[in-house]
């Protein structure tokens, strides 16, 4: 056979031939492709693989009602209006003292003591004085007494002619004498009785006593300084301790001078302190101070207060919510809520989407009062749970979410 016949037998590589198990795999082929569209239908409509919404938040947190009825805020400090640099009226060495801060002290309670060794030899001294006066006063009345009976005598014995008018006249200038000289004695007893008073009083000065009733606040000296009512050396201490009433703490607050006219005395007020963040305490205005401060354009407002807590204390930062009418009894506690908008209504029932991890639930809620723009949630959900708020259309129970960035 010729060589170019024996080449047109050759049988060229792309060409294949259809055999039985070509034929056999495709139906499999095509139930795998099925499977596939099948279970993708399945994970986009169950959300697993549908894209992501973008959805706006918002917090579960617990909110106060009278934060719906507040018609201005301020901020401000607690301040004592009634306070006392407590020091002595003498000056001297001050050898005890018996309160530390936080004591706390009754009205005329001794809190310290000076020296006092001089004004006590003083006080002894005025009181000798005094017993001496007392002696020349009973010996001046002795005196007297007797003088009167003399003059009594003798004035019989004129009357009869027995003695002489002018021995007569010498016995009553005696006894007149004996009467000036117990009037004299008299005043001697009320000179030593003052002197002796002024020796108890500076005796008094040198213990020094709490003012009214009240808390020590600071401790100003210690035993061994000398004390001055003015100060005026460098190493005196004018002020022994400071102490204030607590019964007389307040709020004072600045109040821009254009928003002063929507506030009026007794007008009620909710004060929130940063030190108790967790509680409320009522108050009112007690007083609108008549002073404009230029510098910051403010008046100065008082807010006292109607409940308090021994955990007060002076110089306490306190913002002041003023509210368009008194709170009641049920309003004093917190609540939970959520923004109104984040609330889905369908058959009676309110339901909002709760977030959990990167989808959403769809969970019923029990609704309370209406707080303003808020809404009081009474079971399903509780402070800190996030959920959607303005629910887009799309959103349904186990979508996938992503957080709108602000």
């Amino acid at each position: 056979m010729p060589a170019e016949d024996l080449n047109k037998l050759k049988i060229e590589k792309s060409k294949k031939i259809a055999g039985p198990a070509a034929r056999k795999k495709k139906p499999f082929v095509l139930a795998a492709i099925a499977l596939l569209l099948i279970l993708f239908v399945i994970l986009y409509m169950t959300g697993i693989i549908a894209p992501a919404i973008t959805v706006d938040v918002t917090t579960i947190s617990r909110i106060y009602p009278s934060q719906s009825l507040s018609t201005l805020n301020a901020s401000g400090y607690i301040v004592a209006q009634r306070k006392a640099a407590v020091a002595s009226k003498v000056t001297g060495r001050l050898v005890a003292l018996m309160v530390e801060e936080g004591s706390k002290v009754k009205r005329n309670q001794v809190i310290a003591r000076m020296e006092s060794a001089d004004v006590t030899a003083a006080r002894d001294q005025s009181a000798a004085s005094l017993n001496t006066a007392k002696a020349s006063l009973e010996q001046a009345r002795a005196e007297r007494d007797n003088a009167l009976q003399e003059n009594d005598r003798y004035k019989k014995l004129v009357a009869d002619g027995f003695v002489s008018q002018s021995d007569y006249g010498t016995v009553n200038t005696r006894y007149k004498r004996a009467l000036e000289g117990v009037n004299a004695a008299q005043a001697a007893v009320m000179g030593a009785e003052a002197a002796l008073k002024g020796a108890n009083a500076g005796l008094d000065y040198t213990l020094i006593r709490a003012p009214f009733d009240g808390v020590v606040l600071t401790k100003n000296a210690d035993i061994g300084d000398i004390v001055t009512p003015l100060g005026a050396a460098a190493t005196a201490k004018a002020a022994v301790v400071t102490i204030a009433d607590m019964k007389s703490l307040q709020v004072e607050v600045d109040v821009s001078e254009t928003s002063i006219s929507s506030i009026s005395v007794k007008q009620p007020c909710d004060i929130q302190l940063d030190a108790l963040s967790d509680m409320r305490f009522r108050g009112e205005v007690y007083a609108i101070v008549p002073t404009v401060d230029r510098a910051k354009a403010t008046v100065l407002v008082k807010v006292r207060f109607l409940d308090r807590d021994p955990r007060m204390l002076p110089d306490m930062s306190a913002k002041v919510s003023f509210l368009s009418r008194k709170l009641k009894s049920e309003e004093l506690k917190s609540r939970i809520a959520v923004n109104g908008s984040a609330l889905i209504s369908n058959n009676d029932k309110s339901y909002v989407f709760l977030l959990q991890g990167s989808n959403v639930k769809k969970i019923i809620v029990g609704l309370g009062e209406k707080l303003g723009d808020m809404m009081e949630i009474k079971a399903g959900l509780k402070p800190g749970d996030r959920v959607v708020i303005k629910p887009p259309n799309g959103l349904a129970d186990g979508s996938k979410i992503k957080i709108a960035e602000r």
